[in-house]
């Protein structure tokens, strides 16, 4: 029995992948958000459409990193050890440089980059060797790509991510733990449909949630410390 954990599990992209890795009847998939209200609500979605699927709703705010030692008690009373994180989570602050405050860049930079990194650090004595980190970036964060008004704090926080990504690669490999970062472009999520309403992503939750997914289960196989931007435009 594999197990994995997705942050920011109760919508969008993070419930959806929760929801296709259920659909394997030998993996156990912890979902953590801070809304457990939703978590619940998917709890039960997945049961209603696969009663074999195992998934765990754990509600915590990764936010708070300062109770990553609690939250991997929780996580240890679950399961021995894992398998598999999706640092999913996220926060898009959209806003002209001129106007960003120290608050939005203290909370970009703390959900976007500084939990994935100490938690990721906490886990680490629950992974089993041949493990998989996956952390998903954006587009907005990787070189050379096209860049948009209002969108600098974001895509610096997630470019931290993606670094970070790289450098782990290379510092876990000892532990026998592969590291890689997903970029993707537009998802039509309700994140992105705050920043941008009235857009309309050419990719789905539902979509981009079994990419991930599957990637999570076999992207280790072929890549480690890759950044792979997922976007049908170059740049």
């Amino acid at each position: 029995m594999k197990t994995i954990i997705i942050t920011g599990c109760s919508s969008g992209v993070g419930a959806q992948t929760a929801a296709y890795l259920a659909t394997y009847t030998d993996i156990t998939v912890i979902g953590i958000a801070r809304r457990e209200e939703m978590l619940l609500q998917l709890e039960k979605k997945i049961s209603d459409s696969n009663p074999a699927g195992k998934f765990i709703p754990l509600a915590f705010d990764i936010n708070e990193n300062d109770r990553f030692g609690e939250l991997v008690s929780k996580i240890k009373k679950l399961v021995p050890s894992i398998n598999g994180l999706i640092n999913n989570a996220g926060v898009l602050i959209k806003k002209p440089f001129a106007d960003i405050t120290p608050n939005d860049f203290g909370m970009s930079m703390q959900t976007n980059f500084k939990a994935p990194f100490f938690l990721i650090q906490a886990l680490l004595p629950l992974f089993e060797s041949r493990s998989h980190i996956v952390n998903i970036s954006s587009m907005g964060g990787v070189q050379g790509s096209v860049k948009f008004p209002e969108m600098s704090i974001y895509s610096a926080s997630k470019a931290a991510l993606a670094n970070l990504t790289e450098s782990l690669a290379v510092e876990l490999a000892e532990n026998k733990i592969s590291v890689n970062c997903i970029a993707p472009g537009a998802v039509q999520t309700e994140m992105l449909e705050k920043a941008f309403p009235g857009y309309k992503a050419q990719v789905t939750p539902e979509e981009m949630g079994e990419f991930v997914g599957s990637f999570v289960l076999t992207g280790h196989h072929f890549f480690n410390g890759k950044v792979l931007p997922l976007s049908t435009s170059t740049p």
